[in-house]
């Protein structure tokens, strides 16, 4: 479940989460490694959009690394509860890695 630290940062799984329109980002810039996930298409829920479709990409933050070459793995997932699964999954084991 999502917490919020002392400066409102809202947190899953001990790595920051921040969104800007339909792109989701989660980890820390500082780390090796971060999450975006792109919702591409949601439907209404009572009233609420619930995403149905998310891209996720695992992403190296290294500024000197061209754009294309940052992704590091990508998928598609039918859910934001799935797309956070694999996320979670994949930023533990970049950031473990070293």
């Amino acid at each position: 479940m999502p917490t919020t630290k002392k400066n409102n940062l809202l947190e899953y799984k001990g790595h920051p989460l921040m969104r800007k329109e339909n792109i989701i980002y989660y980890g820390s810039m500082s780390d090796s490694h971060i999450i975006m996930m792109q919702i591409l298409e949601s439907s209404d829920y009572k009233g609420l959009p619930v995403a149905k479709r998310v891209s996720v990409q695992l992403q190296q933050t290294d500024p000197n690394v061209r754009m294309k070459e940052r992704i590091v793995k990508k998928t598609e997932k039918n859910s934001m509860w799935a797309a956070m699964d694999i996320a979670s999954i994949w930023l533990g084991r970049a950031l473990h890695t070293k």
